[in-house]
């Protein structure tokens, strides 16, 4: 829902790079930098802003995968189902990863989120540890020769921490 402060926050990237060439981008990077995503309502003030169409900043927001039009969890994993972790036991882990979260594994396939917003659950196509698979990132830190026990220490030391 949005609110007085998000709408100001908006407001406040915009004007500080909407200066700049090229400032699309800079200008979704700062939202998401502050918020944690892009809110809906961003599309319409930036088009304004930069005097392009909502459709050109949607089709923006949408092409690149790193920005996110939903809060995400304060845990973020990213499981690699890439071939090689696949190989090794990825499609287990990820399965394993669905039941423990209580997330649906077609709505995880695009990014799903805890009910109580403790993790954001993601699929990956590549960690860069085909070596040592399966793989996972958890808050951008990856981990190698992941199995069910691990993913659940990982995932509720994460947990309790946050």
């Amino acid at each position: 829902m949005p609110t007085d402060t998000t709408d100001q926050t908006i407001q406040n990237v915009v004007a500080a790079q909407k200066h700049l060439p090229g400032a699309l981008l800079p200008i979704l990077h700062g939202i998401q930098d502050a918020l944690g995503y892009i809110p809906e309502q961003a599309v319409g003030t930036i088009a304004q802003a930069l005097n392009l169409s909502r459709a050109e900043v949607h089709g923006v927001v949408t092409f690149y995968h790193h920005f996110r039009t939903e809060p995400q969890g304060r845990n973020v994993v990213q499981i690699c189902r890439a071939e090689a972790c696949q190989s090794m036991g990825a499609e287990r882990l990820w399965a394993h990863a669905c039941t423990q979260l209580g997330v649906d594994p077609e709505q995880a396939s695009h990014g799903a989120t805890t009910e109580d917003g403790s993790v954001t659950l993601k699929p990956v196509y590549c960690l860069g540890l085909c070596a040592t698979s399966p793989a996972l990132a958890l808050n951008e830190k990856v981990h190698a020769r992941v199995d069910a026990d691990t993913f659940d220490r990982l995932v509720g030391t994460a947990r309790s921490a946050a």
